[in-house]
Formats: C-alpha cells, sequence, structure tokens
C-alpha cells in the first residue's frame, strides 16, 4: 500500500476535527504505517437509533472518508448490542433500550444511506454483537473491573445527575464499557466521534492499555449547527437536511443559512481543504453565490450531479419569480427584536406566533436596495439600524429600524 507524504496526510486530517488526542501520536501512527505499508484501523460507532441520517451524522462519515482517501481502512461499527444498553451521552434520564427488530431495520436503512460517502469496497461493516453477545456474566463482571465507579462519575452527564439525584441505572455504566471494548476487539488505530462521546472515547484507550494494545487516538467532530445556526442539528427541532430528501429539498433548506454558517458548512461537510474554503472567502464574490455553491456541491453529494444543477436552477428561478413588490410602505420600529419587529409590522398577532414563524423558518429578511432574502431563525435576533424588507409567505413589509 503506497500512502501520501505524513505531513500531507495530517494536512488533510485536521479539517473538521475539534480535537485529536493526541495529535503527536497520529503521526507516529502515519509513520509507521508509511513505513510498513499497513493502513491504520479506524473506527466509527453508530447506535441504530433512528433510521434516517441528516447533514449533522455525515460530519463524522465525512472523516471516515478523508481517512479512507488516504487508503486507511475504515470501520462502520453498527452497535447492535450496545444499542440494546442505551446511550446515556447527553442525556438526563435513562434511555429506554431498543428492541432488537428495532436495530435491525434502522441499521439496514444505515448501511444503505453511509455509502452514499464512503467506499463500500473499502468498507469493514461490522457488528459488535460479534463479540459482546459471546461474553458470559463472567465476562461482563472481568471487563466491569478495569474501570472505577469514581472514574465513571467523571462523566459530565453522570455527574450532573448524581448531584440532582437523578437515577443512573447500573446498566448505564457498562455502555462506555462495551463501546471501549469494541476497540480493544477491532484493534483500532484510531476512533473518531462526536464531541459529546469524548469520554466514551478515552475509556477504549484505557481498556487498550489493560488489554496490552497501544491506545488509540481519539478524534473528535464538533456538533453540526442546525440551519437557525443556534441549535444542534436534529430532526426534532426542525432544523435538518436529511440526506434523502429530494436535491431541490436540499438547497432550498440550505440556502436559509446565514453567511458565517455557511463556512463551518463548506469546512464539516465538504472534501474542500481549508486553502481552498480560505479562497473563497477572500474571492470577493457575492456570497449568495459561494452559499449557492455549497448547496448544490453538498446535494450532489446525494443526488446525480444532473439533478443538483437542476435543483440550484429551480432555486433561482424560484427566487425571481418571488421579486420585492414596489412601492411597500414604511413601517418605523423602536423595537430591534425580529419577533418585536413582526409584531409592530403586523405580521403576528403575539409574540408567541411571532417565535413559531420565526423558528420554523417562515421570515426572511433583506437590506433595502437588495434581493437577497435570508431567512432568520433567531426571535431575538437584533436588526441593525437602516431600511430592511421583511417576508413572511406571501406577504411583504418595509422597515426602519
Amino acid at each position: 500500500m503506497t500512502f501520501p507524504p505524513v505531513d500531507e496526510q495530517l494536512d488533510y486530517l485536521r479539517k473538521g476535527f475539534s480535537e485529536i488526542i493526541r495529535e503527536e501520536d497520529l503521526k507516529d501512527r502515519l509513520v509507521e504505517s508509511l513505513q510498513s505499508g499497513r493502513p491504520l484501523r479506524v473506527k466509527t460507532g453508530f447506535d441504530p437509533t433512528a433510521p434516517d441520517l441528516h447533514l449533522g451524522h455525515t460530519v463524522l462519515i465525512r472523516k471516515m472518508k478523508h481517512f479512507q482517501d488516504l487508503g486507511h481502512t475504515v470501520i462502520f461499527l453498527i452497535g447492535d448490542m450496545t444499542g440494546l444498553i442505551g446511550d446515556p451521552t447527553g442525556r438526563n434520564i435513562t434511555r429506554p433500550p431498543m428492541t432488537r427488530e428495532e436495530i435491525a431495520a434502522n441499521a439496514e436503512t444505515y448501511k444503505e444511506q453511509v455509502f452514499k460517502i464512503l467506499d463500500p469496497a473499502r468498507t469493514e461493516i461490522r457488528f459488535n454483537s460479534e463479540w459482546l453477545e459471546p461474553i458470559n456474566f463472567a465476562g461482563v463482571v472481568k471487563l466491569a473491573s478495569h474501570y472505577t465507579v469514581a472514574r465513571m462519575l467523571e462523566r459530565d452527564d453522570f455527574t450532573k445527575r448524581y448531584k440532582d439525584n437523578i437515577p443512573i441505572s447500573i446498566h448505564e455504566f457498562l455502555y462506555p464499557l462495551a463501546q471501549g471494548y469494541d476497540s480493544v476487539a477491532l484493534e483500532c488505530d484510531v476512533e473518531l466521534g462526536g464531541s459529546d462521546q469524548k469520554f466514551n472515547l478515552l475509556v477504549g484507550r484505557e481498556l487498550q492499555r489493560d488489554f496490552g494494545q497501544k491506545p488509540q487516538i481519539v478524534a473528535t467532530v464538533p456538533l453540526l449547527e442546525g440551519l437557525d445556526g443556534i441549535e444542534k442539528m436534529s430532526k426534532s427541532k426542525g432544523n435538518y437536511v436529511g440526506i434523502c430528501e429530494p436535491a431541490a429539498v436540499m438547497v432550498k433548506k440550505l440556502m436559509t443559512i446565514s453567511d458565517d454558517l455557511m463556512w463551518r458548512y463548506w469546512e464539516l461537510l465538504t472534501d474542500k481543504r481549508l486553502a481552498e474554503i480560505e479562497a473563497l472567502k477572500s474571492s470577493g464574490r457575492n456570497p449568495r453565490d459561494i452559499k449557492l455553491e455549497l448547496a448544490e456541491t453538498i446535494a450532489a453529494g446525494f443526488h446525480p450531479a444532473a439533478e443538483a444543477r437542476a435543483a440550484r436552477e429551480q432555486w433561482l428561478h424560484d427566487v425571481s419569480q418571488g421579486q420585492i413588490p414596489e412601492d411597500l410602505p414604511l413601517h418605523v420600529v423602536t423595537d430591534p427584536r425580529l419577533n418585536r419587529i413582526l409584531l409592530a409590522a403586523g405580521l403576528a398577532s403575539s409574540t408567541s406566533e411571532a417565535d413559531r414563524l420565526i423558528k420554523s423558518g417562515a421570515v426572511s429578511l433583506a437590506a433595502a436596495g437588495t434581493a437577497e432574502l435570508a431567512a432568520r431563525r433567531n426571535p431575538a435576533e437584533k436588526i441593525g439600524p437602516g431600511e430592511w424588507i421583511l417576508r413572511t409567505g406571501k406577504r411583504w413589509k418595509r422597515i426602519s429600524v
């Protein structure tokens, strides 16, 4: 196996990671790989808790692809056994375990979706029931002896629940141990995960040491902000882009993000290198055009290129058909908060209705004299002084702040 130079690999891999523990160890492991010709074994685990993936999930899958691009082996681990426990990460209540039937159905859907990004010919798909299910009760007790209760309670969500007298079930302590043992069973060089998974990933390092293996490098990715630019992307919050949604829907949703968030999406959701993204930033091009290029690029990752291009053209057509009406009356407002502006302009009958409209993405705003409307999703956002065009559905207003 031939690999690119180590410094080139590191430069490509750094993009999109929030933390690498430890980068010097990763460099050493890459040097060993280059000298021996042995690809690194890079694992990412997913509990199949929901059948549909959104762009937030793909941040991690894309980093797997980057290792794969460099010639390393990626392991897509489906936690069919850990799914029976229920991951307690970030939760203040015990998560109900899933049934085997739910896990099996979701796992099949996951496999179909991840290969929109990963190369199936160079991806190992494993299920952790392969090594966890044969462990008998004595084996579970022996595994549990490798970690202390004090160490478990160092985990933030466990600490908070313990202090707040919220029950923690014993089986929840088994989750990080089981995830850590996955790394032992697979003899991983690197494990990837979200920043909220850091504790579990570090358990894997400790268990590998105890089992006589070199501890894996832990690399975490940030949690992707949703379309609102505020909260984590989530179907339950309605601020998501599903990877199985039609290309036209993906483009339309992505064109509602802020200009600032656009650069984060370029970094976390595409294969562009940081230098290329910086060149885009300094290009002097209209931000709307760069955002449209981003939307088409992302859509083309999950649909044929022709469909992504057609979605782009459809969005441009829809925008041209929705030109700002002339001779809009001017409403002068004194409170710059967006939800209060809707009230003052007669576009909402109450603050709660204004909040709902804004959070749903139904409110767009543009500086007067431009046609570049952008959805705003923060009800408390303060709009700067000047004249603005406000749109809610088919209703338009011109306001002065």
